[in-house]
């Protein structure tokens, strides 16, 4: 392990370590950043294309090939959270979305309870719109920080970009690393029942003791992708260890041992027998990256 200005890279560096699915082989190399400058200076001088960007991985599949290049792990550093104004929160893109939720809540803000639901990163977040309980990530922004490849730092307002449903366009290969949140003065004990509810409903609903990605597909229009996969009669199907769960259908799940192939596999049998029966085109909701395992 190599030490740079307080980050550290690490070469060969398993996946597995990095993905809320615990699969994926390993990354060619990887960066840890300990501030937004040794990032900045790891950029500018030591970084090896292509420049793969994660966070929490909890939105992310590896597959068992590894990751060519270079990685660049934003979760759990760039994390600080803070009060900019009196409803403005500026997050860092590392920081978790349950965090974020909290912190708003203690001060008495509200509108991010939702994020309470998104067991992601705020740059993964901000990367794909994500959404819990009626809410969406971009609907808080006011403005974002992003990295270009180069090192250089750039403020953009939220007009920059286009938004929509599970998706961001405008940032191109950039890397989003703080957002600034505007939220709603509230009653803190209101704000905190709201938020410990709707966490109450993600234990009582979600397979949260297997790994998985959370939710697989987006909910295509006027309906709900666990819905056609229940309806398809898809539930507690298995590759492996792989498995579509009996609790959600809208969630694949590590049983101990699945591999990242296993899992493709029930994605692409999924997308297949919903469309066959129903014909819907169901979206991935997960990002997929790296290279196919040689037989």
């Amino acid at each position: 392990m190599t030490s740079f200005i307080g980050g550290r890279l690490r070469l060969g560096e398993p996946m597995s370590r990095h993905c809320s699915w615990r699969v994926g082989g390993p990354a060619d190399r990887f960066y840890l950043p300990g501030t937004l400058e040794d990032l900045q200076d790891f950029l500018r001088h030591f970084a090896i294309a292509p420049i793969t960007w994660i966070g929490l991985g909890s939105n992310l599949l590896v597959r068992d090939g590894g990751v060519r290049g270079t990685v660049v792990c934003l979760g759990n550093t760039l994390d600080e959270i803070a009060l900019a104004e009196a409803s403005l929160i500026r997050a860092g893109a590392g920081a978790g979305a349950v965090k974020i939720a909290h912190f708003a809540a203690k001060a008495g803000l509200a509108g991010a309870e939702f994020l309470a639901g998104i067991p992601g990163s705020l740059g993964g977040c901000l990367a794909m719109n994500a959404g819990a309980h009626g809410g969406d990530t971009w609907g808080l922004v006011e403005w974002v920080d992003v990295l270009h490849p180069d090192g250089q730092s750039q403020r953009l307002s939220r007009a920059a970009f286009q938004v929509g449903y599970r998706e961001v366009r405008g940032h191109g290969d950039a890397c989003f690393v703080a957002a600034g949140l505007r939220l709603t003065p509230a009653d803190r004990d209101s704000v905190m029942h709201r938020l410990r509810a709707w966490q109450e409903r993600r234990a009582a609903t979600q397979p949260l003791e297997w790994p998985s990605c959370g939710s697989v597909f987006r909910n295509p229009p006027g309906d709900h992708a666990a819905r056609l996969i229940e309806a398809a009669e898809l539930k507690g199907m298995r590759f492996g260890d792989a498995e579509i769960s009996t609790q959600h259908a809208n969630f694949i799940i590590n049983r101990g041992t699945a591999r990242a192939e296993e899992i493709e596999a029930l994605v692409a049998t999924a997308r297949h027998e919903v469309h066959r029966r129903f014909a819907v085109d169901l979206q991935p909701e997960m990002r997929t990256i790296g290279e196919v395992a040689d037989v």
